[in-house]
């Protein structure tokens, strides 16, 4: 069962530009890479030619003569003189390139040759991913895949485009959703927030129609991607990494979310522990958000590197990591207990980041005030606050009314309710929260147009 995937049109519109360049396809395992590229491969090539570096071993001897595009096409007909190379017909897929990152060096001769399309792809590449970039820098284009977002998943429901553009239709133009719409959306997204977005779980989800399996398969993700720290973190960071990973979902659970060193092991000290959270953020496993100095603007410049939060990169990793009572409740009655805020906040950070929002938060140690996260529009800094319960947003509401924040004329308040605008404040379901980006492209705050 091939699930519809964004990246389908991204990878037409790359074979429709006559100057294409090699594409490397990143992310972190098990997000879909391997199966999208060959789709998409099988409709629209003559011949697909498919090295995996990790499967076949063999072919890193394939730039033995160096790195030029025949040297290369002599060697792998070499090894396998079936593969069939036609000029202007013919995708090489490179995969598992983590494990030969020398291969990127080749991407300049297939650029410039022109030929044959080539496509790279490899989980864990954010960790090797210096050496790649030096070897094909100038030479190649890159695209980032993360797991499913909700509307993928919608698609997956069998819902249409229609559907979506009817719900950022509610949004721009501030319209409440009838009672049926919130009801069906609502009971989606939290079957989406307790599955996640791997492909392979939304897939066994959409086969049996429950919710059978879905445990099993998300633990055994969370065992490779402990596998591959013990694989390819070093020394006695491997330990550190591990430490820093399992004490994410508990950290989430509490109320202060800021990631604490001196809770990941007896002892623990910051300096020991640097660069643990960094590496994880690499390899695509997680989310790191910046706690910023002062809410103001510009965003980039404004944070504490040593002050963060982390989040799954994929909630439905941070699920798989509840104790058992919690998960059988979660999945038989759909109380999310403790972890309310923690899964929901997570949800968020994974859809911000998924439409390519750097995350940002602000805590002020001497007061309650506190904002889950910030976006920008051209002129205004824009709180946006996770509500896992009704209630008022108090923190935002101060931003906003306080003349110490001349950068916040307004915020966004995520929650079960319905579409709402009041003293500055806009509020949105959880389920909207995919289409911020491009509600923002064509949105005018009232706050800015009155500024």
């Amino acid at each position: 069962m091939y699930l519809k995937r964004k990246i389908d049109g991204f990878l037409k519109e790359w074979k429709s530009d006559p100057d294409r360049k090699p594409l490397i396809v990143k992310g972190s395992r098990q997000v879909g890479k391997t199966e999208s590229v060959l789709h998409f491969a099988a409709d629209n090539y003559e011949s697909v030619v498919e090295i995996n570096f990790v499967r076949d071993e063999k072919y890193k001897g394939i730039v033995s003569d160096g790195y030029e595009t025949d040297a290369v096409i002599k060697n792998i007909s070499l090894l396998d003189p079936s593969k069939r190379f036609i000029p202007g017909k013919t995708l090489i897929f490179f995969d598992e390139i983590t494990e030969f990152p020398q291969i990127a060096t080749s991407l300049k001769f297939f650029n410039i040759d022109k030929r044959f399309d080539v496509i790279c792809s490899g989980s864990m590449l954010g960790v090797n991913y210096k050496k790649i970039e030096s070897n094909s820098v100038g030479y190649k284009k890159d695209y980032e895949m993360f797991s499913l977002d909700f509307e993928e998943f919608l698609w997956a429901k069998g819902y249409e485009a229609g559907a979506v553009e009817d719900m950022l239709g509610h949004m721009t133009r501030l319209r409440p959703f009838n009672a049926l719409e919130m009801d069906v959306f609502g009971s989606l997204f939290m079957d989406f927030t307790i599955l996640g977005g791997m492909p392979e779980v939304v897939a066994e989800y959409i086969a049996k129609k429950t919710f059978e399996g879905s445990l099993d398969t998300q633990k055994q993700l969370i065992a490779d991607y402990k596998e591959d720290i013990r694989k390819y973190a070093s020394g006695v960071d491997q330990t550190r990494i591990l430490n820093v990973f399992n004490r994410i979902a508990p950290q989430l659970a509490k109320e202060n979310k800021k990631f604490q060193i001196s809770k990941v092991a007896s002892g623990a000290r910051f300096r020991d522990y640097r660069g643990c959270a960094e590496w994880l953020a690499d390899a695509g496993m997680v989310n790191m958000c910046f706690c910023m100095e002062f809410p103001e603007l510009p965003l980039g410049g404004n944070y504490d590197p040593d002050t963060f939060k982390l989040y799954f990169s994929d909630t439905g990793l941070l699920v798989s990591m509840l104790d058992d009572e919690a998960q059988d409740d979660l999945r038989a009655n759909k109380n999310l207990g403790v972890y309310k805020g923690a899964l929901y906040e997570n949800m968020v950070a994974e859809a911000l980041v998924k439409q390519g929002y750097k995350l940002y938060y602000y805590r002020k140690d001497d007061s309650t005030l506190e904002t889950d996260f910030f976006i920008r529009s051209a002129s205004s800094l824009i709180p946006v606050e996770v509500k896992s319960r009704s209630g008022k947003a108090k923190s935002m509401s101060t931003l906003i009314n306080s003349d110490r924040y001349p950068d916040v004329r307004y915020g966004f308040k995520l929650s079960g309710n319905n579409v709402g605008h009041d003293n500055g404040i806009y509020t949105f379901p959880y389920f909207c929260t995919f289409l911020l980006k491009r509600f923002m492209s064509s949105f005018k705050a009232e706050e800015e147009r009155d500024g």
